[in-house]
């Protein structure tokens, strides 16, 4: 089987200049490297670990340019296209455009269909979809301008996000708050600096955890990680922020680790696990998902958001799980590639 892996980097260069940083003398002991994450150096690796299980796997960068990928399926034919592309001329909505173009070409692709990705990107659909399917979801309101805040029916604390980015985008520490005036200068940075509607919800005070799914017809829940927030200093929220992800030289990155399997009540656990594939068939997911929710100090579960198509670096959450699950790096990798060659096959007959 060919296995091309499929991937957008309009400037590849940003990642040389960004590991030439100055190293910065910290006021912290970090946990961490202090690296910033290479996405070349994840696709080298899914590309050697396809190639480790008997697959043949090449790497092809579109960088904007969906010709290129167009020129390229003539010629090398590949079984199947591991889709990873993400945006598109530096917009993340774009993203389902990418797997309209593979649905129309009738390529075998992994990863979610654009109608999910879709779905899951305008985090409003997303969430009136998780109420009306009846699964637990902090509550909310989308504000599309400054006017829609003097209809407020949420208690504070309240987290302000973008309704349309992913990868902790647009959430920073402030952007928990408890007063009126901390809320309208958030609102106000999404709806002027980032040109799009801000999703507004109440803000759980507990434990996050990462419920992640493996499968299609059959989806799996694998072992549940936790984010340890015990490591974040009392002046930052316990959130997943921008620089928790992905600024190694943040402290809120080193106070936020990881743990899996997470140590938690039977019962917790269980619902946890349906709420999850419950999510994940509402949202339409297939292959590979991970729900992210929260556990109130009362006990009560709460579905965040839905994310088709995660990140699958090694050491990131999905596969934490999924080597909890005894799947290794290689064998998830292969197994998200047989789901997507078994359903262009099923389709055919």
């Amino acid at each position: 089987m060919k296995v091309a892996i499929v991937y957008n980097e309009a400037h590849p260069d940003y990642y040389k200049e960004r590991h030439q940083v100055q190293k910065k003398d910290l006021d912290f002991k970090p946990y961490f490297d202090l690296e910033y994450t290479d996405p070349f150096e994840t696709f080298e690796r899914m590309a050697q670990g396809i190639r480790e299980v008997g697959y043949d796997c090449y790497l092809l960068n579109i960088k904007d340019d969906y010709d290129l990928f167009m020129k390229d399926y003539k010629k090398n034919a590949p079984d199947v296209v591991f889709n990873l592309v993400e945006i598109f001329y530096e917009k993340a909505h774009y993203e389902m455009n990418f797997a309209g173009l593979l649905e129309l070409m009738k390529v075998a692709y992994t990863g979610a269909d654009p109608i999910a990705l879709g779905t899951c990107q305008r985090k409003a659909m997303a969430k009136s979809i998780m109420y009306a399917q009846g699964i637990s979801t902090p509550q909310y309101q989308i504000v599309s301008t400054l006017d829609d805040l003097k209809e407020l029916k949420l208690h504070y604390p309240i987290i302000v996000k973008p309704t349309m980015e992913d990868a902790s985008i647009g959430i920073e520490f402030d952007s928990v708050v408890d007063n009126y005036e901390k809320l309208l200068a958030k609102v106000e940075n999404i709806l002027f600096n980032l040109h799009q509607s801000a999703l507004i919800e109440e803000y759980i005070d507990g434990r996050e955890l990462n419920v992640a799914v493996l499968g299609d017809k059959k989806p799996r829940i694998l072992p549940i990680s936790e984010i340890d927030f015990s490591r974040m200093p009392d002046y930052l929220h316990n959130i997943v922020s921008f620089q928790a992800k992905w600024d190694p030289y943040h402290e809120a990155y080193h106070s936020t680790v990881a743990i899996c399997p997470s140590i938690l009540p039977t019962e917790v656990e269980n619902t946890a696990k349906d709420l999850a594939l419950k999510a994940f068939k509402a949202m339409g997911c297939r292959d590979y998902a991970r729900v992210d929710m929260r556990l109130s100090k009362e006990n009560k579960l709460f579905v965040l958001e839905v994310n088709p198509n995660p990140d699958l670096t090694e050491d990131a959450g999905f596969m934490r799980s999924s080597k909890a699950a005894g799947l290794n790096f290689n064998k998830t990798l292969k197994r998200i590639v047989d789901l997507a060659y078994k359903r262009k096959t099923r389709k055919l007959h």
